[in-house]
């Protein structure tokens, strides 16, 4: 049975929403004092409701045109990278998080395109390939953002690896590359776990659906590895264009 859209469901989203701001917020959980994240948290809810209000709103619209449902996808491709680049540095390198996002995903949608897997279609290629993009976004702010620490703790590592003859980038690699891994483990215990622990969400979206249960498994089969596939790529661009100095936190 699908939620009923009405006030009960707005009541218990806003009731969620600000349960979790005040824990965020009694528990401090941000990177320092300002209670930073709870308002983070706050507008993104807000930023949620509103975004998917308006898609909802114009999907129908967008589906029945290709150049639309392209400029669709390239804005979704574009909130993306942004997003991305900026959780990663504050400075104007940011857009080569573009780089990694389009290594995952854009191989992936490509080949499903041709082999017929996924229509040229807005009721099928949006969602595919807006989780793909979600998830090359994940692992990219993850990569990145671990590799850079990594980099800044253990500076004097990577400079005595210089000192004995290693080149830079590969100095780096070095250090930066078992943090940066780490960003492939969320969708690795997703993969892992499901069925068991989780029923994600393609999956029970195609039982609400009225799909099979063997469709619905396969659909979502299909998508944790494809996120598997792209998030491995993504997080091997961000690391590499972290040790080649493309994407750091320094001064442009």
């Amino acid at each position: 049975m699908l939620l009923p859209v009405d006030a009960t469901l707005g009541v218990v989203l806003a009731v969620l929403l600000v349960v979790a701001v005040a824990v965020a917020a009694y528990a401090r959980l941000s990177p320092d004092d300002s209670g930073g994240r709870a308002r983070e948290i706050a507008v993104a809810g807000v930023r949620a409701t509103v975004q998917l209000a308006a898609v909802s709103l114009l999907i129908g619209w967008v589906v029945r045109s290709v150049p639309l449902l392209l400029a669709f996808v390239l804005l979704m491709f574009s909130v993306a990278v942004r997003t991305a680049g900026r959780r990663i540095t504050g400075n104007s390198t940011w857009w080569w998080a573009a780089a990694p996002i389009a290594a995952g995903v854009v191989p992936v949608v490509v080949a499903l395109l041709l082999t017929g897997l996924v229509p040229l279609k807005g009721i099928a290629l949006i969602p595919i390939t807006g989780i793909l993009i979600g998830g090359a976004l994940t692992a990219t702010v993850l990569g990145g953002r671990r590799a850079l620490d990594e980099l800044h703790t253990r500076r004097g590592e990577v400079e005595a690896a210089m000192a004995l003859g290693m080149l830079d980038a590969e100095a780096r690699l070095e250090i930066a590359r078992p943090a940066a891994s780490d960003a492939l483990l969320p969708g690795l215990d997703q993969t892992r776990t499901v069925g068991l622990v989780t029923l994600p969400g393609a999956f029970v979206g195609m039982l609400l659906g009225g799909a099979s249960p063997v469709q619905a498994g396969a659909v979502q089969l299909f998508v944790l590895v494809a996120l598997l596939a792209v998030q491995v790529v993504a997080v091997a661009v961000a690391l590499e264009l972290v040790a080649r100095g493309r994407l750091h936190r320094g001064v442009p």
